[in-house]
């Protein structure tokens, strides 16, 4: 089946929203100095708009360069072994106490 990823690291994280905001601030200049030489304010939000969008397809799937710094997890310990072993304990405390 497919190996979909859903997520994003740390590191991934802080680059897209760098990316995000460069997108953003550039579309919203050019769209400013735009809307200014034609005189047409709705220039300006349309350029805006597809900067928006433009960011969002860039930045918020979890693409592979937002993936590249994995944390390595620990691995469980396992709680039966753990669970019998202290179960025994127990007992002989519980001895020792009457």
């Amino acid at each position: 089946m497919l190996d979909i990823q859903t997520h994003m690291d740390f590191a991934g994280q802080g680059k897209a929203e760098r990316w995000s905001r460069f997108i953003i601030t550039f579309f919203g200049i050019v769209g400013l100095v735009y809307g200014a030489f034609v005189q047409q304010f709705s220039q300006t939000v349309y350029i805006l708009g597809a900067g928006f969008v433009l960011s969002s397809l860039i930045t918020i799937p979890p693409w592979p360069l937002y993936r590249r710094n994995a944390l390595k997890w620990q691995k469980p310990i396992d709680t039966d072994a753990k669970s019998s072993s202290s179960e025994s304990g127990d007992e002989g405390k519980k001895k020792k106490k009457q």
